[in-house]
């Protein structure tokens, strides 16, 4: 009971920290103002394929983000750091916004500017790929990318609405929330890294003293 619980808890809390980092709610005014010259069925159209691109993107560098990043031979502590920093800078243009005017495409948008970087964009990518790898799990992973996703996906589709309900003011307000709660999670992920960065030499040096001392051992008995 303790185990299921204790499993609830991380995909809740996971999906939490998806959904804030996704900002679907600061993205409000900025998928208003690109679709504003689209019926609301084109709108509702575009949306849902724009939001399954997203989760494509999400969903592989959930599974393979791990493999490119030993390919290219970079540490876990060292994704951390970055993650970190790169979340905090997300986290304070969130809380203090440059509200600069709106260039509306002449075309159709198609995967950027609304699947990337709006959605999938470097914050995200990279949380994705720590929590998949401090889970050690990529099919875990996959049950609070999916509600994070799912609940983003619902708040842009009706994203005229919320518009109208919450004013551009509570708009502002949710997008602020939004950015506090992703600058604590950057500094976790900051200090985390930090820590296992720092704490690997020194358990690398103590083996390398013990191993003599064992070798020795073993050749006089």
């Amino acid at each position: 009971m303790l185990y299921v619980r204790g499993k609830l808890m991380s995909v809740v809390s996971v999906t939490t920290s998806l959904f804030f980092v996704l900002n679907a709610l600061g993205n409000v005014p900025f998928f208003v103002g690109i679709l504003s010259g689209y019926t609301v069925k084109k709108q509702r159209r575009i949306i849902i394929r724009e939001m399954l691109i997203a989760l494509g993107i999400l969903v592989c560098f959930n599974f393979f983000g791990n493999e490119i990043l030993k390919v290219l031979g970079i540490d876990r502590c060292v994704v951390g750091i970055a993650g970190g920093t790169l979340l905090f800078l997300i986290a304070l243009s969130m809380i203090f916004p440059k509200r600069n005017p709106l260039k509306v495409p002449n075309r159709e948008p198609f995967v950027f500017p609304l699947a990337i970087p709006a959605v999938a964009g470097p914050g995200a990518i990279t949380a994705v790929m720590i929590y998949s790898q401090q889970t050690q799990n990529a099919f875990w992973m996959l049950i609070p990318i999916f509600l994070a996703w799912l609940v983003s996906s619902l708040i842009l589709l009706a994203s005229s609405n919320i518009k109208l309900f919450l004013g551009q003011k509570g708009l502002i307000a949710c997008e602020r929330l939004g950015g506090m709660v992703i600058s604590l999670i950057a500094v976790q992920m900051f200090t985390t890294g930090l820590m296992g960065l720092f704490d690997r030499p020194v358990k690398d040096y103590k083996a390398e003293i013990q191993t003599p001392a064992e070798t020795q051992t073993k050749s006089i008995q």
